[in-house]
């Protein structure tokens, strides 16, 4: 019996073929409807956008006159728009909406911003309401977040904090609530909560330990799972957790995340668990000296599966469907458009002795000890709560 059920879109599942590797990234919508990444090869690259939730996925050209640059950034809109952010001039950089026109491509200048400094404005992950888009940009003091799609006149400033701020995750359906890991000076990564909706205000996130760095990396609206990497554990050496939005429960680093040989990555998490965070399906991107391939797991379980990455999967891209089907994105020679999907295998339920070690061993790795010298693990709070408590978890 195969732990994994495997289903190919767009062509037959034997195809082994040899992968087309593209030459930028390629962006989901949070519906899980579009997605877009550059095509083409050597320096005659264009925009293709797929679209995926058809009966088969399927993909079209976005190409100008010009080609796009290598370092071209796209996000694709719910509506099928795809943007595009580029560097032109040094610190200027111009967005535009491209989408088909019959045979050609309409393209519609949105207007550009002005960065000063080495670092370039990178695009946010794309906003869960499908119509936004934003932009960030890390200047010598302090992190400034901009409208770039959406706004009623073009590109705007939306908020300035200070720090260095990188990341980017969405808390909420909405796009109101946007999770950023920032350092303040000196000091260690911690997450923080940005309300666009009231300029930018910022409240704490996450604050495992005092001295830990604590990034968010990926969150569930629906169950409030959250996906986190932290050094709180060990401090010097990051590990991935989870925690739940609200619980008084410390977050937990499973060891079945652990992989001595390999870095171990969650890219995309199910949706649709209504309260239900333990039964969420969580896709990681697995990378060693011999390549990458899948994991699938569940914080309810006690293992995470490891599987072999489809022929031409474009490595970290995929997204889940709320009926626990992974869907991962290939591009091959002869399936140049194709998604396949992957299931978590259910577990034998395990001895009654078995189980109760289990957990107790999950909670002695999630909490420091007090002989370490280490404080308990604080809880991943309520948007608007105040963490900095000594609050012990309940239970």
């Amino acid at each position: 019996m195969t732990a994994l059920a495997i289903e190919t879109a767009a062509g037959d599942g034997d195809h082994e073929g040899t992968a087309v590797h593209p030459p930028a990234g390629f962006t989901i919508t949070a519906n899980g409807a579009y997605a877009a990444r550059l095509a083409g090869s050597g320096d005659a690259l264009y925009v293709e956008r797929w679209t995926l939730d058809g009966p088969e996925p399927y993909a079209v050209p976005l190409p100008l006159d010009q080609p796009e640059e290598r370092e071209a950034q796209l996000l694709p809109l719910a509506d099928g728009r795809v943007l595009v952010c580029r560097r032109v001039d040094g610190w200027r950089h111009t967005f535009s909406l491209l989408y088909p026109t019959g045979p050609g491509t309409g393209e519609l200048r949105l207007g550009s911003v002005e960065a000063p400094g080495p670092g370039p404005v990178e695009l946010l992950p794309p906003s869960p309401d499908g119509i936004c888009a934003y932009a960030r940009h890390i200047g010598p003091e302090s992190t400034t977040l901009w409208l770039v799609a959406g706004g009623a006149f073009g590109p705007e400033r939306v908020a300035v904090l200070p720090g260095h701020c990188a990341g980017g995750v969405w808390l909420d359906r909405t796009g109101r609530m946007l999770a950023l890991d920032r350092r303040l000076g000196d000091g260690p990564v911690k997450t923080v909560a940005v309300d666009l909706e009231r300029g930018g205000e910022v409240s704490p996130l996450l604050q495992i330990t005092e001295a830990s760095d604590d990034r968010l990396l990926l969150a569930d609206p629906d169950s409030g799972l959250l996906l986190i990497r932290s050094d709180a554990p060990s401090p010097g050496h990051e590990r991935l957790g989870w925690g739940v939005l609200g619980s008084l429960l410390p977050v937990r680093f499973p060891e079945c995340l652990r992989l001595d040989d390999a870095a171990v990555t969650p890219f995309a998490v199910q949706p649709g668990q209504v309260l239900m965070p333990e039964s969420c399906g969580v896709a990681l991107r697995i990378d060693a000296a011999g390549g990458s391939w899948v994991g699938l797991w569940r914080p309810s379980g006690r293992r995470m599966h490891q599987v072999a990455a489809p022929p031409g999967w474009v490595a970290g891209a995929g997204a889940w469907s709320p009926e626990g089907v992974l869907r991962l994105p290939c591009s091959t020679a002869e399936l140049p458009c194709a998604l396949a999907g992957l299931t978590v295998p259910d577990e034998p339920d395990p001895e009654p002795r078995a189980e109760a070690g289990a957990e107790a061993g999950a909670e002695a790795e999630a909490v420091p000890s007090a002989e370490e010298g280490q404080p308990r693990a604080l809880r991943p709070v309520p948007l608007q709560q105040a963490p900095l408590t000594d609050r012990k978890p309940a239970g």
